[in-house]
């Protein structure tokens, strides 16, 4: 997808919908306006996080005005004007609040729970302190669970936040210099190279923290063995003698055996690791009560006592769990969660197709096409593994037809079936994948294509960054194999601009050398 337009149409924000959301959206103009600089760029020039810059344009809630003003400073805007701009929405928002309390929902859905959201996540306070007191004892920690057990949320709701409001008691460990969230890619050593450093001339004690979320796309996505174990060994310097760097990583349960292929990371998560299994019924009964609570509404007992029948014995239930309570939400009669509600929304497993099916039901005959190429290229079939989530930029899903990709995007991403973040989409969870009967028939019907595509898009990559060089061009059975999952009557619709060339030019190379040869 190109950089044309406001920001808006990239990550689903809706001016209209609000004070907040017309505020994240005139920040992403603004940044539109001087060429869209990552957020990484421009936090090295201001006091302020990746994470802190990229949600102040996120539409979720208002940033501070310090946060604002360090945006706009970098983006070359007007500090007294975009400090009305901050007054005006601030205002706006609170007489907003003031009369309606009940706009904010209390369940995330199939998304993630972020730093923000501790207030709402219930039900794994034991957890979070072993956890707290693993990495204080461990400099390399590991966090194993199988998919939709609560990893990431675990991390960012609930260690997160107890790392940045520290005990202060004797004994107790030095605020983090940082803490940096990130996910390892296709491209891990490259692309976070900048970031698994400790920050220099920290406070004595005063670490520097790295939350490594979704640790198994080392293998998923990233192809090359030597930059893995290059990255591996990078986070595994937080172990040796003197270190300023804590690393703690999340990683899928059935992943195990491939981390145990690094000696180093072997020996390191001997007695650094964390099993999330899954949650006590009583746990439960806290994640569906509490955040209701919190936002000054009930469940009722009978749904509550359904919940935990239904999801005490099923396997990454938790996401399907809080989509389902996110629906029952919108479909809630005055501040109570019913049964009733429950049912019209679906229940546990059909909230998800519901959605699922009710938003791809209201594309157009192009768009629904369209949505299946996107969703495909968000999926890395497993290989003796289950199927997991890929994330993609936004130039990757643009397909001929911007305007379209961005309404499905925009679409998907307000039923939270799709997450974007700094410039990469994704699903919003796996359990997406296994949930809805019908992206799991395209999965099944495209599995072999799907392997293929996935190798020619890292080889197109791989191509662009050596600057077009012969070398890495296809030949032989690659190339045959990818001409026929691709023909050319389909490339058109399916492949990306950098993918098409790169599987166009080993045929144009060939016929410039037979043209050559015939000139002699």
């Amino acid at each position: 997808m190109g950089t044309g337009g406001v920001g808006r149409r990239e990550r689903g924000l809706d001016p209209a919908a609000g004070p907040v959301q017309r505020f994240a959206a005139e920040l992403r103009t603004l940044r539109e306006s001087v060429g869209r600089p990552t957020y990484r760029t421009m936090a090295d020039k201001v006091p302020f996080s990746v994470t802190a810059l990229s949600q102040a344009a996120a539409g979720r809630q208002l940033p501070t005005l310090a946060v604002t003003l360090a945006y706009v400073g970098v983006c070359g805007g007007d500090p007294q004007e975009w400090e009305r701009r901050w007054r005006e929405a601030s205002a706006e928002a609170a007489a907003l609040a003031t009369a309606d309390q009940e706009g904010r929902p209390p369940y995330r859905g199939l998304t993630r729970y972020e730093p923000d959201d501790a207030a709402l996540f219930f039900g794994r306070d034991a957890l979070v302190d072993r956890l707290a007191g693993l990495t204080r004892a461990h400099r390399f920690t590991a966090v194993f669970g199988p998919s939709g057990s609560g990893k990431s949320s675990l991390l960012r709701a609930g260690l997160i936040p107890r790392l940045r409001t520290p005990d202060t008691g004797p004994g107790a460990p030095a605020a983090p210099a940082a803490v940096r969230v990130l996910t390892p890619g296709a491209t891990p050593l490259r692309t976070h190279a900048g970031r698994l450093d400790p920050v220099p001339d920290a406070a004595p004690g005063a670490d520097t923290w790295l939350i490594v979320d979704q640790f198994e796309e080392l293998y998923t996505l990233c192809t090359d063995p030597a930059e893995r174990d290059a990255f591996v060994d990078r986070l595994l310097t937080a172990a040796a003698p003197g270190s300023a760097l804590r690393v703690v990583v999340a990683v899928r349960a059935d992943f195990l055996g491939r981390c145990a292929e690094h000696p180093a990371l072997t020996a390191a998560l001997q007695d650094a690791t964390l099993l999330a299994g899954p949650m006590s019924r009583e746990e439960l009964r806290q994640a569906v009560v509490r955040p209701a609570a919190a936002e000054g509404l009930v469940v009722e007992r009978a749904l509550t006592a359904r919940l935990l029948d239904e999801v005490e014995d099923a396997p990454g239930g938790l996401p399907l769990m809080s989509h389902a309570l996110l629906e029952t939400w919108r479909h809630r009669t005055g501040r109570s969660l019913t049964e009733s509600a429950y049912e019209t929304a679906g229940g546990l497993r059909g909230a998800v197709v519901r959605t699922a099916e009710e938003v791809y039901g209201e594309l157009t005959a192009p768009q629904a096409e369209l949505a299946r190429l996107v969703l495909l290229r968000l999926v890395a079939p497993g290989d003796g593994t289950p199927d997991t989530r890929r994330p993609a930029e936004h130039a990757e899903l643009d397909l001929g037809d911007p305007d379209g990709t961005r309404a499905v995007l925009d679409r998907l991403v307000g039923a939270r079936l799709l997450t974007l973040d700094d410039g990469t989409v994704e699903l919003a969870h796996e359990a997406l994948i296994t949930a809805w009967p019908r992206l799991r028939g395209w999965i099944d019907a495209e599995r072999d294509r799907l392997r293929v595509h996935r190798a020619l898009s890292g080889a197109a990559r791989t191509w662009l960054d050596l600057g077009r060089e012969n070398a890495a061009l296809y030949a032989g059975s690659r190339l045959a194999a990818a001409r026929d999952a691709f023909p050319a009557d389909r490339r058109d619709d399916e492949l990306t601009p950098p993918e098409t060339p790169f599987l166009a030019a080993p045929v144009c190379r060939r016929r410039r050398a037979v043209r050559r040869g015939r000139a002699l």
